[in-house]
């Protein structure tokens, strides 16, 4: 794992010297700068996403015309999938290489901040022109990045979330929200047709919208604060991506009512 995290950590240390000595600003920087490089493959995937959603009411009529010959469902699905020039499997690549560089991070963060010694261990893994002759600063906005994000009550038996995970879990919500279609269209399209599976498909994305936020908090706990940092500017990131290709997504009813009540 080292030969993939320890240009990912020296490209973070890059932005570490440029901007101030900041490890917080740095770890920002270098997921703005990733996800920038890899906007020739992230655009595409959502345009895709967003074009089957477009189809969906299409496609539920194909799913309803064979609804008793699954083999002819499935053909003609291909078919228009073919005729429409969409891509299903297309949207996988971009959150293959989120989830390695997030592995990859957590390795090398955990092998560097796992140390009594920060700035040495950090040092060995290096390239000699990026080294820090000093401390390490690993403090952004009165956080320790080295540690995780908790909150100790006396009167509770296991630790609790601090405020900046919780607000990292609220960006995974509402990122995840703005990608999928309002849940109301999706239950009228999932009604329109005598699928189970349908429905099925409808509840598991409204329990996806709560689950991705409550592993959030979860795994967060014994995340050091870098890691979650580098998530939350990732949803964040990716949340105005998703805005730019598909508007506000599922968001677009609470949008709505706040535009009412203003």
């Amino acid at each position: 794992m080292q030969i993939i995290y320890q240009p990912l950590l020296n490209l973070i240390i890059v932005f570490y010297h440029l901007l101030f000595s900041n490890l917080g600003l740095a770890i920002i920087a270098f997921t703005v700068f990733m996800k920038l490089v890899l906007t020739p493959l992230t655009l595409p995937s959502m345009k895709m996403m967003q074009k089957i959603k477009d189809h969906n009411p299409e496609l539920e009529r194909i799913k309803k015309k064979y609804k008793d010959d699954k083999q002819k469902q499935l053909q003609a699905q291909t078919d228009f999938y073919k005729e429409k020039g969409i891509n299903p499997a297309s949207g996988c690549l971009p959150q293959i290489i989120n989830f390695v560089i997030l592995i990859a991070l957590f390795n090398g963060f955990s092998t560097v901040f796992r140390t009594s010694d920060v700035t040495a261990s950090l040092n060995q893994i290096l390239y000699p022109s990026l080294r820090i002759s000093g401390e390490v600063n690993k403090y952004f906005l009165g956080q320790d990045l080295t540690r995780p994000d908790v909150i100790a009550v006396s009167v509770v038996p296991f630790p609790l979330p601090g405020l900046f995970l919780v607000f990292v879990a609220l960006l995974q919500f509402l990122s995840s929200k703005m990608m999928l279609p309002e849940v109301k269209k999706l239950e009228k399209v999932a009604k329109a047709t005598t699928e189970v599976s349908d429905d099925m498909a409808v509840s598991m994305q409204k329990q996806m919208i709560y689950m991705f936020p409550l592993i959030t908090l979860v795994v967060g706990l014994s995340f050091p604060l870098s890691i979650v940092l580098f998530w939350g500017a990732l949803s964040l990131f990716q949340g105005v991506q998703q805005y730019f290709v598909s508007g506000w997504g599922g968001l677009a009813p609470y949008v709505r009512r706040l535009k009412l009540s203003s």
